[in-house]
């Protein structure tokens, strides 16, 4: 029998793991509805993935771009260039109108640099409150064609209660006028596709609930830590899928 070369065998062995990437859609998010196994894995298997739109990622109260080093890899082997992705900083301890604003900035300079029309969003924690306030009260919904929140502090938490000194922590605790403003009326304004995901597990975003959008694909991860979401390859690839959609 003809061996094998080990090159070839390790090219088949990387055919596989990128297949099972980029195709395989189980894991321990569940609560949104989803078509029965046996067709969503055939719309997969002949439908491409749309990777042409830009994703513009938002990190939580005191994050950084380097939040985002898992999240752009996993996108990557998802079918995206490394030149539509982008991230967005902003001042954790400043105002989220002026974050909100320099969100709009910034979209404005990736639809220009990338001659889009529109950007997807995905935010982490306090990276929810910068991109509704955005999407809602500053009318970015036209530019933005998805929005994911990740554990976003859509509704606030009382976890900020330790940082009250900031004006951005008073903005994220339950109740305040700013919350008030982003989720009166229609929490998911415009054409623009919403999705989040929000686990009991979450520890920081309290009640865990709060991510939660009316109007939105919610997705309930059976157990996820807060920081954990930036590094878990399974809910990150289901984003993919969902901007890709």
């Amino acid at each position: 029998m003809r061996r094998r070369s080990p090159r070839r065998l390790l090219g088949v062995l990387a055919a596989v793991t990128v297949a099972f990437t980029l195709f395989g859609s189980t894991s321990t998010a569940g609560a949104a509805d989803r078509a029965p196994a046996a067709k969503s894995a055939a719309a997969a298997a002949v439908t491409p993935l749309s990777t042409s739109t830009p994703v513009v990622f938002v990190h939580g109260y005191t994050g950084n771009a380097s939040n985002w080093v898992t999240a752009m890899s996993v996108f990557q082997l998802n079918g995206w260039s490394s030149s539509k992705l982008f991230a967005y900083e902003y001042n954790s301890y400043g105002n989220n109108v002026t974050n909100a604003q320099g969100l709009a900035s910034f979209v404005n300079n990736v639809k220009a640099r990338t001659g889009a029309s529109k950007v997807a969003i995905v935010n982490h924690s306090m990276g929810g409150l910068v991109s509704q306030y955005y999407l809602k009260v500053l009318g970015g919904n036209t530019s933005v064609s998805h929005l994911a929140s990740i554990a976003g502090a859509n509704h606030g938490t009382t976890f900020a209660g330790a940082c009250l000194i900031y004006t951005t922590c008073q903005q994220m605790y339950p109740g305040s006028s700013f919350i008030s403003q982003i989720s009166a009326g229609d929490e998911t304004p415009g054409d623009t596709r919403y999705a989040t995901w929000y686990s009991a597990c979450d520890g920081v975003i309290l009640p865990y609930t709060s991510t939660r959008l009316s109007g939105a694909t919610n997705n309930n991860v059976l157990c996820q830590t807060h920081i954990g979401y930036l590094a878990d390859t399974v809910v990150l690839g289901q984003i993919a899928r969902f901007v890709a959609s």
